[in-house]
């Protein structure tokens, strides 16, 4: 039944993300659900079964993706509705998915299954994935890929994360250069560290190239 779940899961996200250009499409979720699904054997922590379906849906009802928060809610609790998943599981997936988005801001979050999707969901934003993905959403948003009059943006709300101006290349330190030491498990943190660097050594190369340095 568990498995029939996941089957079934899987080709309603492919036929939601399948047209994605931002970064979010239904590759990202499967990378998402592989590197959770490998983050828990290594650990030998959570249930494996909330940790994939929450992976899968992770991206549902972001308000990104959707009109607003509440169409998003409403497409998962749609979707739970027709594969009649028992109710603790709808609960617990949920929590998953409403606390792990940088975002929210939530700094404790409310299980193990959580941790391990929160982590593999930031994996995934960073590395040479997380550099093609940052200028792929960019220019979904109609950001410029860099201008040098603008700040670092710092301490700022949801609102202004999510709406204030901004490029592709200050978004690396407003966020993603961060996220290393924002994971959660040891796992994690060993795959973060060559990705990080990996980071690092572009944005070096970006500014001297941006920069005409010969």
């Amino acid at each position: 039944m568990n498995q029939t779940m996941i089957d079934l899961t899987e080709k309603y996200v492919y036929d939601q993300l399948k047209s994605d250009a931002s970064g979010h499409d239904w590759f990202h979720i499967d990378r998402v659900r592989k590197l959770a699904l490998h983050i828990a054997k290594e650990e030998r922590k959570g249930n494996e079964f909330i940790i994939e379906l929450a992976a899968l849906l992770h991206d549902i009802p972001d308000d990104k993706l959707n009109r607003d928060a509440d169409e998003g809610s409403k497409k998962l609790d749609e979707w739970f509705d027709e594969i009649k998943l028992e109710i603790d599981s709808v609960n617990a997936i949920k929590q998953i998915i409403n606390t792990i988005s940088y975002s929210s801001g939530q700094l404790k979050l409310p299980s193990i299954e959580a941790e391990i999707v929160q982590d593999a969901d930031r994996l995934d934003a960073i590395g040479a994935i997380g550099i093609a993905r940052t200028f792929a959403f960019g220019g979904k948003k109609g950001q410029p890929m860099f201008d040098p009059s603008l700040s670092i943006r710092e301490n700022m709300t949801k609102e202004e994360y999510r709406t204030g101006k901004s490029s592709s290349i200050h978004h690396f330190y407003e966020k993603l250069l961060r996220l290393q030491d924002m994971l959660n498990t040891c796992t994690a943190k060993r795959i973060a560290s060559e990705r990080h660097e990996y980071m690092v050594r572009f944005l070096e190369e970006f500014n001297k190239e941006w920069d005409v340095r010969l």
